[in-house]
């Protein structure tokens, strides 16, 4: 991994202010830690079975968070450029990740340990502060995906995808990928598209 340049550490230092503000001594925390990964194409930056050690920003690319249950793969999330992306709660409990997250481009993150951003809680009102809204904002997406999957039929989901802001989803993912993400075959989303066309 090579160290972070100049201009990566400040987008993801913009990106976290868009959380809450981040003075410069709050910031020299975590600066020197910052390190550049690449991730080629289908390959995996966590791997289930496997601690996970740090948090990351997607500079350039997309990944996707997945659990595998009897080999076949369940997709929950995507993630994009600009996006903070981890193995969240592998990192703070120190147990093996139940999931994995992988690449479905060639993708660049700017990564920090999160053991240093532990530590900085106990210094940093900022960094407790973006810790806490960190959590709160997967809570609530994790509240989101579990409302949609058991109230709602496949058709429903689809549909709900199609009307939210998630719409690098239905730009840059693959059909087969969207479809699993869905809870479906690749087959029952082609019928679904076909009868919301026929509307």
């Amino acid at each position: 991994m090579d160290n972070a340049s100049p201009e990566n550490e400040a987008q993801l230092r913009k990106i976290i202010t868009d959380y809450t503000e981040m003075p410069d001594a709050d910031w020299a925390l975590i600066a020197p830690y910052l390190r550049e990964k690449a991730i080629a194409r289908g390959e995996r930056w966590v791997t289930e079975g496997e601690k996970a050690k740090d948090v990351g920003m997607i500079l350039n690319g997309s990944m996707r968070h997945y659990y595998t249950k009897q080999d076949e793969e369940k997709t929950t999330y995507f993630y994009f450029e600009n996006a903070m992306v981890s193995a969240y709660i592998s990192c703070i409990t120190g147990n093996a990740s139940a999931l994995s997250i992988e690449a479905l481009t060639d993708t660049r993150l700017v990564l920090f340990p999160y053991a240093r951003m532990k530590e900085a809680y106990k210094t940093s009102i900022a960094w407790e502060r973006f810790g806490r809204m960190i959590a709160e904002w997967a809570m609530m997406g994790l509240e989101d995906r579990m409302v949609s999957l058991l109230t709602q039929t496949p058709e429903e989901r689809y549909l709900a995808l199609l009307q939210s802001t998630k719409t690098k989803i239905t730009e840059r993912i693959p059909q087969h990928l969207i479809a699993n993400y869905l809870g479906i075959t690749p087959v029952s989303l082609s019928r679904i598209r076909n009868r919301i066309h026929k509307k």
